[in-house]
């Protein structure tokens, strides 16, 4: 269909040929505005643009900006990592949750153990540490422990001994955590003495006596031979 435009052009021609033939004329002009006004409610029926429907190659400038105006597109919102903050959970589920969430590595794990301290987590987990968690702290602190955090590290495993139904969770561990565990143990009784550095993290040491005291409790308490 010519449009209008060419239905003006053909007028002006028939007009130079002083032949005018004004009822084709007309008929065609018609047609040619119902087509127009077709195609202007088809595009006002138009779904806006989804995600999906964005091409390949990076955003410059929004995409679909009619339909995002006042909130950030789906890239946007992918594209912002949550920052990681030190762990300052206030229940056992918000400790679960930011345990899966943000502390992927072990050595993450490790340090927010530590952070948190033996009273802590004694707290967080009174009725319960929750299945398949006390076997993930327990590797997590065997990988890592250090001679300077032993005495921190003791009051860990005795708070967690503490916390409810601990027998229970302690025989569902699978065999690499029980090795995990055991090998823990081997470290913290090959240590001794720990150095005085890095012992600020607010549970003093009772001296070495204590400290083998405890160990030989959490020995009996893990059950490790």
């Amino acid at each position: 269909m010519d449009g209008p435009r060419g239905c003006y052009a053909k007028a002006q021609a028939m007009k130079r040929n002083d032949i005018i033939d004004f009822k084709a004329l007309e008929k065609e002009l018609q047609a040619a505005l119902t087509a127009d006004e077709k195609g202007i409610v088809l595009a006002s029926h138009l779904k806006p643009l989804e995600p999906k429907d964005k091409i390949g190659g990076k955003k410059t400038v929004p995409w679909n900006c009619h339909t995002i105006q006042g909130r950030p597109s789906q890239d946007e919102t992918t594209e912002i990592s949550p920052e990681k903050t030190r762990l300052q959970p206030e229940t056992s589920a918000e400790f679960y949750r930011d345990w899966r969430r943000y502390l992927r590595s072990g050595s993450e794990r490790y340090e927010a153990l530590l952070q948190l301290g033996g009273p802590k987590l004694g707290r967080l987990f009174q009725m319960d540490v929750g299945f398949g968690l006390l076997g993930e702290m327990l590797m997590a602190l065997a990988d890592h422990v250090r001679p300077a955090d032993r005495w921190v590290v003791l009051g860990i495993l005795r708070s967690l001994a503490g916390t409810g139904r601990f027998t229970l969770n302690l025989s569902l561990m699978s065999h690499a955590e029980r090795e995990s565990c055991r090998a823990l143990f081997q470290k913290l009784q090959a240590m001794g003495t720990p150095s005085l550095e890095g012992r600020d993290l607010g549970e003093q040491p009772g001296g070495l006596q204590e400290e083998e005291s405890l160990l030989q409790e959490l020995l009996r308490l893990y059950h490790v031979d």
